[in-house]
């Protein structure tokens, strides 16, 4: 699945919402190692001074930071308006797992999981979106999950938020289709990071956080409108979705 890619200029800015995460970081690497100037954004900017000085002296790139909470949507356009240019590229990279034993006990911590994944992630992609279309170029990355693919028990709270997640970019590129602007869904399946550290993964189904960097830049460059990192988990989850109802219901997934 593609659209006619127009070439990615390498002084393109590009901006990572959630640049802390294991997979931001090396997505930030990957366009860095292009020529791309890197604006960084999450919520203790002085948490990204780190990162800020190994891009800029590995890779001789422009980068700033900026603080950004996705929880704050009141501020989303004062922080879009101080950035130094708006960004060619914008990727949101922000996630909350949670234990789901206790999202579903406890509505607050439910509703945390929720607007982590699902509300903040959209509305400032909406907002990028506006912009990005005045302009008539851009593209939004949005790192969703296999996991909205289909509600399972052990993660369905998490899984109900990246599936409207994944709804809402498959929306917005259906919208922006004919806008010069580009949506691009990230399905990662299993990733070795922060957020599934303890968990045990099978090592042929789990991904490296640098496999989904270079994953990332090169769907951009192709035009690719949706990604699993993995091909396998395609497959994965298309036996999982054609599982009839009755016979879900009995499963342990």
């Amino acid at each position: 699945m593609t659209r006619n890619a127009a070439p990615l200029a390498s002084q393109a800015p590009v901006l990572i919402l959630g640049a802390r995460s294991d997979m931001a970081r090396a997505a930030a690497r990957a366009f860095a190692a292009l020529g791309h100037p890197i604006q960084l954004a999450a919520r203790d900017t002085a948490s990204l001074a780190d990162d800020a000085a190994d891009l800029t002296h590995r890779y001789n790139v422009s980068v700033t930071t900026h603080a950004f909470d996705v929880l704050e949507s009141e501020r989303f356009v004062a922080f879009l308006d101080a950035l130094p240019a708006l960004p060619e590229v914008a990727l949101i990279a922000v996630g909350l797992m949670g234990e789901q034993a206790e999202n579903a006990a406890d509505a607050s911590r439910a509703t945390l999981v929720m607007r982590s994944n699902y509300e903040g992630p959209a509305l400032i992609l909406a907002e990028l979106a506006n912009r990005m279309e005045a302009r008539g170029s851009g593209t939004l990355i949005g790192i969703s999950s296999v996991a909205g693919l289909r509600g399972r028990a052990t993660n369905y709270v998490y899984g109900s938020a990246k599936a409207g997640f994944t709804a809402f970019l498959s929306g917005l590129r259906n919208r922006l289709a004919k806008k010069g602007v580009h949506v691009l869904t990230v399905l990662p399946g299993f990733v070795n990071t922060a957020m599934t550290s303890g968990m045990e993964l099978p090592e042929k189904l789990t991904a490296e956080p640098e496999e989904v960097g270079q994953a990332i830049v090169k769907a951009v460059k192709s035009g690719r409108n949706v990604i699993y990192v993995r091909p396998i988990w395609q497959v994965i989850m298309t036996i999982i979705r054609a599982i009839p109802e009755p016979i879900f219901k009995k499963l342990s997934l």
